[in-house]
């Protein structure tokens, strides 16, 4: 059991952001314009490739020596959400709201501001267990259309490893039939 956990922590990268960043800004053209014309290429088990891709990268990228989603970017939360998150802090929707989230032009509900408010140094959540379902679902991959989420792919390229991994490979399946 323990040589397999030294095998399996062997495989997880470290993410180095300022590595990312650079990737990203030589690829992020090429991939939004990818991401942009997906919906008119006729592509065979699109969702099904995803989900392996997304499998594989997870394998890969430990989020926890990440946390750039949670350092960059805020989740939208749902009502449901706020109702669970500010009764576990025992105060009231209102009082949660004004003092973590506003609503943003399109109506989103967000925190005020990054990184977020729950964030260890240990880039792990406080509110694990109780986080908003945006946070549940990072990155979105999954999702059970890939290409009707091709405007949340590309954002999440900038700020998620994960997310540049895989959009990347199916790039190169897809275009450079790698």
């Amino acid at each position: 059991m323990y040589l397999q956990f030294i095998e399996m922590a062997k495989k997880i990268k470290t993410v180095n952001l300022k590595t990312f960043k650079r990737q990203v800004g030589q690829k992020r053209k090429v991939l939004t314009t990818f991401l942009r014309g997906i919906h008119n290429r006729k592509v065979s088990r699109l969702n099904q490739r995803v989900k392996e891709l997304d499998q594989q990268a997870f394998q890969e990228i430990d989020c926890l020596d990440c946390g750039n989603c949670c350092k960059q970017m805020t989740p939208t939360y749902t009502k449901k959400d706020i109702k669970r998150i500010s009764s576990h802090f025992k105060m009231t929707e209102k009082e949660y709201f004004d003092k973590y989230l506003y609503k943003d032009e399109s109506g989103d509900i967000m925190h005020q501001s990054t990184p977020c408010y729950f964030l260890q140094r240990d880039n792990k959540c406080s509110i694990y267990e109780i986080r908003p379902d945006d946070c549940r679902g990072f990155p979105h991959l999954h999702k059970s259309d890939f290409k009707n989420a091709s405007t949340i792919n590309i954002q999440n390229i900038d700020y998620c490893p994960i997310t540049f991994k895989v959009v990347s490979a199916l790039y190169d399946q897809i275009v450079n039939k790698k």
